[in-house]
C-alpha cells in the first residue's frame, strides 16, 4: 500500500480594498510574452460573505464534534447563543441562494439581516434568486 499523498496549489494574489468593494488582483506578466492580469472585481455584500464563511466554519465543527452543541461552541467562539444558532441556518440556504449572495447577484431586499430572519427549509421556497 501506498501512503496518501497531498497536493498543495498556492495561487499569488493580492485583494485590494476600494470604496464599496474588493478586487482580487492577479501577478502581472506570468510567463513569456503574458499580457498583464485584468483585475476582477465583485459586488458582493462583504458582510454577507463573511457570515456564510462563518456560519459553514461553525456547522463543520460541530459536524467534527469539536464542540457537544451549539450552547457549548457560542460561549467558545464568545457569541450570544441566538446570534449562533441565526448564523447556523445560513447552512440551510438554498445552494442558488449561496452562489448569488457570493457572486454579488443577491436583490438588495435578501441582504444580511433578512437571511439571518426565519426562512423556509424548502429549497423551493426559499428560490428568489435573480437571474
Amino acid at each position: 500500500m501506498s501512503t496518501p499523498a497531498s497536493l498543495t496549489i498556492q495561487v499569488p494574489l493580492a485583494i485590494r480594498r476600494r470604496p464599496g468593494r474588493k478586487t482580487v488582483v492577479t501577478p502581472e506578466g506570468r510567463g513569456i510574452g503574458a499580457a498583464p492580469a485584468a483585475s476582477i472585481s465583485t459586488r458582493a455584500d462583504p458582510a454577507l460573505v463573511k457570515a456564510l464563511a462563518r456560519a459553514f466554519r461553525y456547522q463543520r465543527l460541530l459536524d467534527e464534534g469539536q464542540y457537544a452543541s451549539v450552547t457549548e461552541m457560542a460561549e467558545a467562539e464568545k457569541l450570544d447563543r441566538g446570534y449562533m444558532g441565526r448564523l447556523l441556518q445560513l447552512t440551510l440556504l438554498a445552494p442558488k441562494l449561496v452562489e448569488a449572495s457570493l457572486d454579488g447577484r443577491m436583490s438588495e431586499r435578501l441582504d444580511l439581516p433578512s437571511l439571518l430572519k426565519p426562512l423556509p427549509l424548502s429549497w423551493k421556497q426559499q428560490g428568489i434568486v435573480p437571474s
